[in-house]
Protein backbone atom coordinates (compact mmCIF):
# COMPACT_ATOMS: atom_id res chain seq x y z
CA UNK A 1 0.00 0.00 0.00
CA UNK A 2 1.34 3.40 -0.97
CA UNK A 3 1.30 6.41 1.30
CA UNK A 4 2.11 10.09 0.79
CA UNK A 5 3.92 11.36 3.87
CA UNK A 6 6.54 13.74 5.23
CA UNK A 7 10.22 12.88 5.58
CA UNK A 8 12.33 15.09 7.81
CA UNK A 9 15.49 16.60 6.36
CA UNK A 10 17.62 19.53 7.43
CA UNK A 11 20.05 20.32 10.19
CA UNK A 12 19.59 19.71 13.87
CA UNK A 13 16.85 21.97 15.31
CA UNK A 14 16.13 23.29 11.78
CA UNK A 15 13.66 20.84 10.24
CA UNK A 16 12.40 20.95 6.70
CA UNK A 17 10.31 18.21 5.18
CA UNK A 18 9.97 16.45 1.86
CA UNK A 19 6.59 15.18 0.73
CA UNK A 20 7.30 11.69 -0.59
CA UNK A 21 5.44 8.69 -1.99
CA UNK A 22 6.55 5.44 -0.32
CA UNK A 23 5.39 2.00 0.56
CA UNK A 24 3.67 2.17 3.95
CA UNK A 25 5.92 -0.48 5.50
CA UNK A 26 9.16 1.19 4.39
CA UNK A 27 11.30 3.24 6.77
CA UNK A 28 10.25 6.94 6.54
CA UNK A 29 13.90 7.95 6.05
CA UNK A 30 14.47 5.26 3.46
CA UNK A 31 14.26 5.40 -0.30
CA UNK A 32 11.12 7.00 -1.73
CA UNK A 33 9.39 6.23 -5.01
CA UNK A 34 9.06 9.93 -5.77
CA UNK A 35 9.49 13.32 -4.09
CA UNK A 36 6.35 15.34 -4.82
CA UNK A 37 6.88 18.45 -2.71
CA UNK A 38 8.54 20.28 0.14
CA UNK A 39 7.34 21.86 3.38
CA UNK A 40 9.20 24.34 5.58
CA UNK A 41 7.31 25.22 8.78
CA UNK A 42 10.03 27.58 10.05
CA UNK A 43 9.48 30.42 7.57
CA UNK A 44 6.86 33.14 8.01
CA UNK A 45 4.50 32.28 6.30
CA UNK A 46 5.15 28.56 6.04
CA UNK A 47 6.61 27.52 2.68
CA UNK A 48 4.71 24.72 0.96
CA UNK A 49 5.49 23.55 -2.58
CA UNK A 50 3.61 20.70 -4.21
CA UNK A 51 3.81 19.08 -7.63
CA UNK A 52 0.02 19.11 -7.94
CA UNK A 53 -0.10 17.00 -11.10
CA UNK A 54 2.01 14.18 -9.60
CA UNK A 55 0.08 14.21 -6.30
CA UNK A 56 -3.21 13.83 -8.17
CA UNK A 57 -1.63 11.01 -10.19
CA UNK A 58 -0.59 9.09 -7.07
CA UNK A 59 -3.93 9.70 -5.36
CA UNK A 60 -5.67 8.25 -8.43
CA UNK A 61 -3.38 5.19 -8.19
CA UNK A 62 -4.59 4.52 -4.63
CA UNK A 63 -1.96 6.25 -2.49
CA UNK A 64 -3.38 7.52 0.78
CA UNK A 65 -2.00 10.69 2.38
CA UNK A 66 -0.99 10.76 6.02
CA UNK A 67 -3.10 12.95 8.31
CA UNK A 68 -0.64 15.86 8.21
CA UNK A 69 -0.20 15.70 4.43
CA UNK A 70 -3.97 15.46 4.00
CA UNK A 71 -4.39 18.67 6.01
CA UNK A 72 -1.74 20.43 3.90
CA UNK A 73 -3.43 19.26 0.69
CA UNK A 74 -6.84 20.48 1.91
CA UNK A 75 -5.32 23.89 2.77
CA UNK A 76 -3.74 24.06 -0.70
CA UNK A 77 -7.09 23.02 -2.27
CA UNK A 78 -5.54 20.02 -4.00
CA UNK A 79 -7.66 17.52 -2.08
CA UNK A 80 -11.28 17.91 -1.10
CA UNK A 81 -12.87 16.80 2.14
CA UNK A 82 -12.50 17.43 5.84
CA UNK A 83 -9.21 17.77 7.64
CA UNK A 84 -7.95 14.69 9.45
CA UNK A 85 -7.02 14.63 13.11
CA UNK A 86 -3.26 14.11 13.26
CA UNK A 87 -2.09 12.04 16.21
CA UNK A 88 1.43 11.88 17.56
CA UNK A 89 2.55 8.86 19.52
CA UNK A 90 0.25 6.40 21.19
CA UNK A 91 -2.44 7.02 23.75
CA UNK A 92 -1.63 5.64 27.15
CA UNK A 93 -4.01 2.99 28.37
CA UNK A 94 -5.92 3.99 31.44
CA UNK A 95 -5.48 1.78 34.49
CA UNK A 96 -8.59 0.62 36.28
Amino acid sequence: MLVIRLTRVGKKKQPTYRVVVQDKLRDPWGRALEIVGTYNPRTKPKTIKFDEERIKFWLSRGASPSATVNNLLVDAKIAKGPKAKATVGHKKKEKK
